[in-house]
């Protein structure tokens, strides 16, 4: 049974691609699966939830492709159920062309990367534009607490299919606030023996000795 990921992107095309290239064979488990649309799993849903970015790709009317970076606090991009993701769409700079795209082709793809542990995530749906007042209760609040920006829409995906990506080439990267939690010991430690040398630089003053 073919899988809905291989269902929409292994064309007879990229096929033949695979097939001269020699990893057609390597591509086999990935193309077994259900038949029918995937379905997110906590592992997914889990990813999803720590995401502060992901890049979205439309096509517009013009039939040139669009990505787009989308970031904001861990949990900005919504797991509404197993099939469907939510996120606001914020005041930008206001050119709308994954907006406009939209009109014409409600079929996008998602890449969401984690790069301190080297895994992506790549979804692919339909997407459709609502003002935020279509943003459906079940999925909490629309803007995360204290999170500073307008939403001017809501993007509600359904999701066709997913595949997770091999971690070759993928550099690990680290946020300002994952730097500060990992050099947290390490700052502690320093704070410790600076506290230890000042302690005994004033035992050596009160000996009478010089340090």
């Amino acid at each position: 049974m073919t899988s809905r990921y291989a269902q929409l992107l292994f064309t007879p095309p990229v096929q033949a691609h695979q097939e001269e290239q020699g990893s057609r064979r390597n591509y086999a488990a990935m193309a077994e699966g259900p038949a029918e649309a995937d379905r997110l799993t906590p592992s997914e849903a889990a990813f999803i939830a720590r995401a502060e970015s992901f890049y979205l790709a439309t096509t517009g009317s013009s039939g040139w492709p669009y990505v787009q970076h989308r970031g904001g606090p861990p949990g900005f991009l919504r797991v509404v159920d197993d099939r469907t993701l939510g996120f606001a769409d914020y005041r930008g700079n206001k050119q709308y062309i994954t907006t406009g795209n939209l009109d014409t082709d409600d079929r996008v793809s998602l890449l969401l990367m984690d790069y301190p542990a080297r895994r992506r995530l790549k979804i692919l749906g339909r997407a459709r534009a609502g003002t935020p007042d279509r943003w459906p209760a079940s999925a909490g609040p629309l803007v995360p607490e204290g999170y500073r920006a307008v939403p001017e829409r809501v993007l509600l995906i359904t999701v066709e299919a997913y595949d997770w990506n091999c971690p070759q080439h993928i550099q690990p990267r680290y946020t300002v606030a994952e730097l500060e939690e990992a050099l947290k010991p390490v700052r502690e430690r320093i704070a410790e023996l600076e506290r230890e040398n000042a302690r005994l630089l004033e035992a050596a003053r009160a000996g009478g000795r010089t340090p």
